[in-house]
């Protein structure tokens, strides 16, 4: 089968197709025949050696495809199942193992595509906007990169929430996206402060909670533009890792809480697991949640998806297809 390798740390360029043999399960575990392949920041984090991992890397860490054969002892799913998952690295290949535990079957009306596209970026707009902080009638959130994957899904869960919502964004077709997705309020950061719009927009008050994947150039006005005892849940880093601080200054900015999560610590069960895919897929199948693909590739050319997606080119998910 062919497989994308790290031996190295580095740029896109360091990503290379390979012919390796044909994995088999084991027991507990299925091999899956991979449809779409999502493209996601932590794709690169692991590429860069941001996050640790024995070279040569594998990348991936989602896909949705169909269930080729499965190894004893495995419930969950059986051959010819339609099957998504993530938080398991190795998806950027023709074929994957995967633990059964982890598997979720596709609703008959999504697609491969639309479901690796929804597993990550939906289920951690979920547990943010669910457990993190979870959004009631009346909060009022920030919401950095509005416009992308992850951004667009988190205005939207708000809004089922009844949450006021305002998004960042870096341009004006960006805006656009994000009030498609229901945002309020879009602030234009290359133009615009965003921390004296959100003071403004709230009557000098502050947020709620912001949610924030971008973190070192965002963090301080981020912690700015909380309302006394709010909640910063930074959940990514795309423009590079908060520099260490203080925590006194959370005392001083009003009591503030800060929060690092992160989705694998939020399917702990395989309940949780279900939970999560099940809102999301169901509110897909449903149409009261809308994904936007951005963009497919061909499995070869991965390092083109990893450029664009660092480059902040594109609003939107990024999928890589097997040939």
């Amino acid at each position: 089968m062919k497989t994308i390798l790290v031996k190295e740390p580095g740029g896109p360029e360091k990503m290379q197709l390979q012919e390796v043999p044909t994995p088999q399960p084991g027991r507990g575990q299925a091999l899956v025949r991979l449809s779409a392949i999502g493209v996601n920041f932590i794709d690169v984090y692991f590429r860069m050696g941001r996050y640790k991992a024995d070279p040569p890397i594998t990348l991936g860490n989602e896909g949705a495809g169909t269930v080729e054969a499965v190894g004893p002892d495995v419930a969950e799913v059986g051959v010819g199942d339609r099957v998504a998952w993530t938080m398991q690295r190795g998806t950027y290949a023709e074929y994957a193992i995967v633990p059964s535990g982890w598997l979720v079957k596709i609703p008959s009306h999504v697609s491969f595509e639309t479901a690796a596209a929804a597993m990550l970026q939906g289920m951690t707009a979920h547990y943010l906007t669910h457990s993190t902080y979870a959004l009631k009638s009346g909060d009022t959130c920030l919401v950095h990169a509005a416009a992308g994957g992850t951004g667009a899904l988190i205005v939207q869960m708000a809004k089922m929430a009844g949450a006021r919502v305002f998004g960042t964004v870096s341009t004006q077709e960006k805006a656009l996206i994000a009030r498609e997705a229901g945002a309020d309020e879009t602030i234009l950061y290359t133009h615009q402060d965003f921390q004296a719009e959100v003071k403004r927009l709230t009557g000098g008050t502050g947020v709620e909670v912001v949610y924030d994947s971008v973190g070192q150039s965002t963090f301080d006005k981020s912690l700015d533009s909380l309302r006394p005892r709010g909640m910063l849940a930074l959940f990514g880093a795309s423009s590079g890792p908060v520099p260490p601080f203080d925590p006194n200054i959370l005392n001083g900015k009003g009591s503030l809480f800060l929060t690092r999560p992160s989705l694998q610590h939020h399917l702990l069960s395989r309940d949780e697991l279900l939970w999560r895919a099940g809102d999301v897929l169901r509110w897909i199948e449903n149409g009261q949640l809308k994904l936007r693909i951005e963009r497919t590739y061909p499995l070869a050319e991965a390092a083109a998806a990893h450029a664009d997606l660092e480059s902040r080119r594109t609003a939107g998910k990024l999928l890589l297809i097997p040939q």
